[in-house]
């Protein structure tokens, strides 16, 4: 069949199209509709199921593969690796699903994870859907103040932590972050269950901090029966950051979830059972969620989970450790991002050639626009197809790709593909609401109902989720606050944001929650922050600040204190992945005569590109400051 009518039909007849894939997954009761879809934009799939994203992930293997490898832990900070077999997994995630009802937590109960990428970490995940709690993944880095802010709006029963994480053997204490969050946060979670790795200092809460190694020993041979859930009940919240300085709750549902990776394996990924997974993502991300942990254990597949960095540093450089892997475990299909591989292309040849990498069949990269350079050196280099993919935490798989498991349709170089089965698509007219021609720039806008695995609403505000979503036009239509274009074959380009969120070597950060860190400084009267192009980051943050006195960069020397300082507030309140790439100090921002601000404008002098019609700017002068500002 060609991709073309298979794709018609999803659209088509959406109805039947699902209902033969939910033949993918275990229903423990069948679902008595596919759809119902009697209140846009609120779609609920497979009415009336009960299934179980854990039991379909490990136990459902247990029959014919329990002796076979399911997740590789790989860390080159602490040295170690150890394969987990899919019996062995169901051993360790029932324990932890033991721990967590011990310690109180029940059906529909959050659980937020706070952890480095170790395998604890997937057990904690994967125990939540077990028992039928929500778990809320926070990227391991995050900073207690953004840390708080995600214990308050999710209000978990219990969070899951460990002493630290590392990164480029830089040990990143976790437990003094996580007690000043708590410490800030108005909701305080019953119990906090602690993996001690030996990195740093832990001290314990007393009646509240719990330590995992010793509650692991007494649950080990603990049977924990799956709890069946109805297809709609939520399965995890994820967080992403929004154009307000409040992250959203991505709010994910569990039987559509389950069929749509479950589809995406087989048509998408390729993926075989039996075979190796090597996705470089983290769990923090939903490329973690969706294709570290569930999607290739679902597939069963085994699938690798990797703490480090692409190039080791230190007493034993290597920049081939992620080749390395490729070859030790015969990995067949490989994900990662545009900025790793751009990372990977600086370092020597031989370390990719020294490592036999025939297993490989295909490189998949999303999570930011893939440059031609950088794909034409890659396919080169591995001589396999090179495959761009193009979602978003909100869809959870793949809105753009070409499905090289339906027919064999040709990537071109620059566009991340067609759209996927499910995913009814246009480019519209930001002003009028009118559908783009081909080769017309405008909005990449998704028709609903959205296809099983997407959003169900953000946790806890519908009003939110319709509002931020699905009220851009008059049209009701989800809008994924990007440009783009689609050329006369229909394969869609996304040339970058609408709204004023930016995309750092594919994590999505707000630059209104960054503005709102560096204004929290007691010398900033004013800030903006812009996303702008970088050849191997994809975009950085840049801000420009007024200080609320001029003497305190009065000189060089001064500048370079207080934009340190800057750093320093935005590392403590969001993290080090919210940190700017540079603070340049201004006296005046520019904006319209009705105040504001002209964030495009300055964009595009950072980019080097004309900044756009400016009669209804303020001052003029202003952008001679941005400009001036960029030269120091």
């Amino acid at each position: 069949m060609s991709f073309a009518s298979f794709y018609q039909q999803s659209i088509d007849d959406p109805d039947t199209f699902w209902a033969n894939e939910a033949r993918r997954i275990d229903w423990h009761a069948p679902f008595t509709k596919t759809l119902d879809y009697t209140r846009p934009p609120f779609a609920r799939w497979f009415i009336g199921g009960e299934t179980n994203l854990c039991h379909n992930a490990v136990d459902r293997h247990l029959a014919q593969r329990a002796d076979q490898a399911a997740l590789i832990a790989v860390s080159t900070e602490t040295n170690t690796e150890k394969t987990y077999t899919f019996r062995e997994l169901h051993r360790e995630v029932s324990a932890m699903a033991a721990i967590m009802l011990s310690l109180g937590v029940k059906r529909g109960d959050r659980v937020l994870i706070y952890m480095p990428m170790i395998a604890e970490a997937v057990f904690a995940m994967l125990a939540c859907a077990r028992i039928g709690a929500v778990h809320s993944v926070v990227f391991g880095g995050f900073a207690s103040n953004s840390l708080a802010t995600r214990i308050d709006d999710a209000q978990p029963t219990l969070i899951v932590s460990a002493d630290a994480g590392s990164r480029g053997g830089r040990v990143v204490a976790y437990k003094g972050l996580l007690d000043e969050a708590i410490r800030l946060a108005q909701h305080k979670p019953a119990h906090v269950l602690l993996t001690d790795r030996g990195l740093a200092e832990m001290p314990r809460t007393a009646g509240r901090d719990v330590d995992y190694t010793g509650l692991r020993a007494q649950y080990l041979d603990t049977e924990v029966p799956v709890t069946w859930l109805e297809s709609n009940e939520p399965s995890y919240i994820l967080y992403t950051s929004g154009t307000t300085g409040k992250p959203k709750g991505v709010q994910r549902d569990v039987g559509g979830y389950a069929v749509a990776l479950a589809a995406s394996m087989p048509y998408v990924f390729c993926g075989n059972p039996g075979e190796t997974y090597f996705c470089t993502s983290d769990i923090g991300w939903v490329v973690g969620h969706s294709y570290i942990v569930y999607g290739p254990l679902m597939a069963g597949m085994a699938t690798i989970l990797y703490e480090g960095l692409p190039v080791l540093a230190g007493d034993k450089p290597d920049g081939g450790i992620w080749w390395s892997l490729v070859e030790k475990y015969k990995v067949t299909r490989m994900f990662s991002s545009p900025t790793a591989i751009r990372v990977l292309k600086k370092q020597p040849a031989e370390c990719m050639t020294r490592h036999d990498l025939s297993s490989l069949k295909s490189l998949y990269l999303a999570g930011e626009p893939l440059d031609e350079t950088t794909s034409k050196w890659i396919s080169e280099a591995l001589g396999v197809p090179v495959i761009d993919n193009y979602w978003q935490t909100e869809s959870g798989w793949p809105i753009l790709s070409v499905a090289k498991g339906v027919d064999d349709k040709p990537t071109r170089l620059g566009s991340p593909g067609v759209p996927l089965y499910g995913y009814k698509m246009h480019i519209m007219n930001e002003s009028t609401g009118a559908l783009c021609g081909a080769n017309e720039k405008g909005v990449v806008v998704i028709e609903g109902p959205l296809p099983p695995g997407c959003m169900q609403t953000v946790y806890r505000d519908d009003e939110r989720f319709v509002n931020t979503y699905w009220s851009n036009f008059k049209t009701q239509v989800y809008s994924t606050f990007d440009w783009g274009i689609r050329d006369e074959d229909g394969y869609y380009f996304i040339l970058g944001r609408t709204d004023d969120v930016i995309n750092v070597a594919g994590h999505r950060l707000g630059t209104r929650e960054i503005e709102e860190s560096i204004s929290s400084h007691a010398n900033v009267s004013e800030v903006a922050v812009v996303g702008v192009e970088d050849k191997l980051k994809g975009q950085v943050a840049i801000a420009f600040v007024i200080p609320k006195r001029a003497d305190a960069v009065a000189t060089a020397e001064a500048r370079q204190a207080l934009e340190a300082e800057i750093m320093r507030v935005v590392d403590k309140q969001i993290g080090a992945v919210g940190r700017p790439s540079r603070v340049h100090f201004i006296s005046l921002l520019p904006k319209t005569r009705s105040g504001k601000l002209l964030r495009r404008s300055i964009q595009a002098i950072c980019e080097g590109r004309d900044p756009g019609d400016l009669t209804t700017i303020e001052d003029p002068n202003s952008l001679e400051q941005i400009k001036a500002a960029l030269q120091t």
